[in-house]
């Protein structure tokens, strides 16, 4: 079993610190403390769920969150900046087409090592990175 972590981009932690960060000030200076205890909730709660984004090679299947992917369905990696919402904490991402039409975009921190390690499993993955 191997596992891999997210990479993380600097700017997205600052604009999340940025979006719970004045609701929590604003909270306190106001004496609503609630509203400070739940945005204090919240962001405790984001950073233990992006602690959990982990890419996980375990035999023949790639784990991503609740996913698991047979690697030998994986037909494709490439690269992609697509924002859509996934297990991944930095626009540096890649791209895994696996059965007929699934996608996952995910970002691993070690990408090459990671993409090797796919393809010592299986060797027919098309990469465009």
């Amino acid at each position: 079993m191997k596992t891999y972590r997210s990479k993380i981009d600097w700017w997205l932690i600052l604009l999340i610190l940025g979006i719970f960060g004045y609701p929590i000030v604003e909270g306190v200076l106001t004496k609503q403390y609630g509203l400070s205890i739940t945005m204090i909730s919240i962001l405790f709660f984001m950073f233990w769920m992006f602690s959990k984004i982990k890419y996980i090679i375990e035999g023949t299947m790639l784990k991503v969150w609740w996913i698991k992917i047979d690697i030998h369905s994986i037909k494709r990696i490439y690269k992609t900046n697509n924002p859509l919402s996934s297990p991944a904490l930095s626009l540096d991402r890649i791209a895994i087409v696996y059965n007929k039409y699934d996608e996952v975009l995910i970002s691993p921190k070690l990408k090459k090592e990671f993409v090797d390690d796919l393809l010592k499993i299986n060797p027919t993955i098309q990469i465009d990175l």
